[in-house]
């Protein structure tokens, strides 16, 4: 896929709010079908990925890729349910790996950055269509997850990527989940860094955290304790109070991580 101008001298404005989430509007869709285009799957190859996506026989008297076969791919990507058509953009990536060489990156790159500027709140990542959520936690949890893995800390870096899992799940995130994930990566970092397998409210002491963040980190595994782990009858935790809550577990797993290889 060539660079268009705005890629070649990195100019974008800045992320649109986020607006749409269990919808996929008809721009979302025509955007779907043009990025994988531009990342190399032609009409026949689009029409049986969205078929097996569907359940849908092609229709056998559309031979010709133009117009006809486009049009059938078209109609079937404009008619479906809304979460379809991120079951589709899913199959397409995966259809690119397996054979257009770099055009599943650049297709997920594209259909990011297509989801940033249109205010989506999802984004793809490794293929998979997961939360986005504040451009603070998808910077967050981006961050952690990278760190984390560069540094070995595998497991760590596994529960992070739970915790968006859960909070991505629809009709109902699962927010208790994400914020038992993401406190788990909490806990599972400063048992590497600290060599003590003592859970994180008895290594919070030890580690060294500046003032005032090692009180707000002992505060934050006992909200969570209280609020996701153990749960209490009558409280229930929104997202945006499950977002923040990972997106400053992440940030200490961040701290720890880097702090431990300088």
């Amino acid at each position: 896929m060539a660079e268009n101008f705005s890629d070649r001298y990195g100019y974008r404005g800045a992320d649109a709010e986020i607006t749409i989430r269990e919808d996929a509007p008809d721009g979302l869709r025509f955007a779907v079908l043009a990025i994988a285009k531009e990342a190399g799957l032609g009409p026949k190859s689009m029409r049986e990925t969205i078929c097996q996506v569907l359940r849908e026989p092609p229709d056998p008297n559309n031979w010709s890729d133009y117009p006809n076969i486009w049009e059938e791919v078209q109609w079937h990507i404009q008619d479906c349910p809304w979460h379809k058509v991120y079951d589709i953009a899913e199959a397409f990536h995966r259809s690119l790996r397996h054979g257009f060489g770099d055009g599943a990156n650049a297709f997920e790159h594209k259909i990011n950055q297509y989801f940033r500027e249109q205010g989506v709140g999802w984004q793809m990542d490794g293929g998979q269509i997961v939360y986005r959520g504040s451009e603070a936690f998808s910077g967050a949890t981006q961050e952690a997850v990278e760190v984390l893995e560069q540094s070995g800390r595998t497991a760590a870096a596994r529960e992070i990527h739970e915790a968006l899992r859960d909070i991505s799940r629809r009709p109902d995130p699962d927010v208790t989940g994400a914020i038992q994930h993401a406190c788990a990566a909490m806990e599972a970092t400063a048992r590497d860094v600290m060599g003590d397998s003592s859970t994180f409210g008895a290594l919070t002491r030890r580690l060294d955290l500046p003032k005032p963040l090692d009180t707000a980190a002992e505060k934050l595994w006992g909200y969570a304790s209280n609020n996701a782990r153990h749960g209490m009858e009558g409280q229930q935790v929104d997202t945006a109070e499950a977002e923040l809550i990972v997106s400053v577990a992440c940030a200490i797993c961040t701290y720890l991580a880097k702090r431990a290889a300088s």
